[in-house]
């Protein structure tokens, strides 16, 4: 019985441990002077403190390691994880911690795009040596894929390194890439409860905790941002969840799940990136073509702009539910229509 507990305590113990830390990490911020301007492309009217992604990070760690001490990293069977599965978990969250200490050096004292690029993908590397790698693909016309090592090698560093820079490119309004995370993080834990992959499912809880209970500091008005720091941590381990816990799976259900999770952030970055391509523009040049700058120039406000976003990432992770075979999860998906109709409407409404 304690077993099943587990997800909602990690869940919980990392929520409460981020609300009582982050007013401390904003006050040391505050006193060093470790602030971010406002201006050009930013969105925020007064110097905010970037250093949110400490403790989130604390949070998310310290839960984990509170459960792991539970005995909460077993099976249902009591048993303990296989060596391999063991790595896996390793290479999530050591990488983790490495992405955020890249994030977090960049935002206090400040990185060149390609060093932070190079480190990226030595890290990323490094976690697929140990387990975190995209062996299958679905490819279609031919169905599932076993990719060789030499292909499954590049293809997981594209996915691991991606999806650390889709969060941070999405971080552009108040409590915008929190709220995303944590709603893709409670999909993937359910989804990766329901696939019987309960370590995957705890790391997912923990993550998802961390970045709800910083969303009571960061969404609009926020007092505080997470910084490159929190952003590529819960990039990183978004994507490595979907690895270890659901890409594992040899269906085409499984392959896709985490591709549709964090449909949002991903076709966002791709966007941009092929807008910027077409215009001859280096991919890393700043500017106001996201989803959420679109929004915001079609008289969107603020908030609305970030509450249907969050509408669209619950829309798609319904659809990703649905679409596991889950009890509920059509009925879970048609909810979620209808919520994000509704909040397509109230938009429009809103921005006439």
């Amino acid at each position: 019985m304690l077993s099943q507990l587990y997800p909602l305590l990690t869940f919980t113990l990392s929520a409460l441990i981020v609300l009582l830390l982050t007013p401390v990490v904003r006050k040391i911020g505050l006193h060093s002077g470790r602030v971010d301007m406002p201006g050009g492309r930013k969105v925020h009217k007064a110097p905010m403190v970037r250093l949110g992604g400490v403790s989130i990070f604390i949070g998310t760690v310290i839960a984990l390691l509170t459960v792991w001490s539970m005995g909460g990293f077993v099976d249902h069977q009591a048993q303990p994880l296989d060596p391999i599965a063991e790595y896996e978990i390793w290479g999530v969250t050591i990488g983790g911690f490495a992405f955020f200490l890249i994030g977090l050096i960049d935002d206090l004292f400040g990185l060149s795009a390609i060093s932070r690029l190079i480190m990226q993908a030595v890290i990323a590397a490094l976690a697929w040596k140990v387990g975190v790698d995209i062996q299958f693909l679905s490819i279609p016309g031919f169905g599932i894929v076993q990719l060789a090592e030499w292909i499954s090698l590049p293809v997981t560093v594209v996915w691991l390194v991606g999806m650390a820079n889709a969060i941070n490119w999405i971080d552009g309004l108040d409590g915008l890439a929190a709220g995303v995370s944590g709603i893709a993080a409670i999909v993937m834990m359910i989804v990766a409860l329901f696939m019987h992959q309960p370590a995957a499912a705890l790391v997912a809880a923990a993550l998802a905790g961390g970045a709800l209970g910083f969303l009571r500091y960061n969404f609009n008005p926020a007092q505080i941002f997470m910084g490159d720091g929190g952003a590529y941590y819960m990039g990183f381990t978004l994507a490595g969840v979907g690895v270890i816990g659901l890409v594992k799976g040899v269906t085409t259900a499984a392959v896709l799940l985490p591709y549709l999770i964090l449909a949002v952030p991903i076709l966002d970055m791709s966007a941009v990136i092929l807008a910027r391509l077409r215009r001859g523009l280096s991919p890393f040049v700043a500017d106001k073509r996201h989803l959420h700058h679109r929004l915001l120039n079609a008289g969107l406000s603020h908030r609305f702009t970030v509450l249907f976003i969050y509408a669209l990432t619950l829309w798609v992770g319904s659809l990703a539910m649905a679409f596991s075979g889950m009890p509920s999860g059509i009925a879970y998906a048609l909810a979620a229509t209808a919520l994000l109709s509704y909040t397509g409407w109230r938009a429009r409404h809103h921005a006439r």
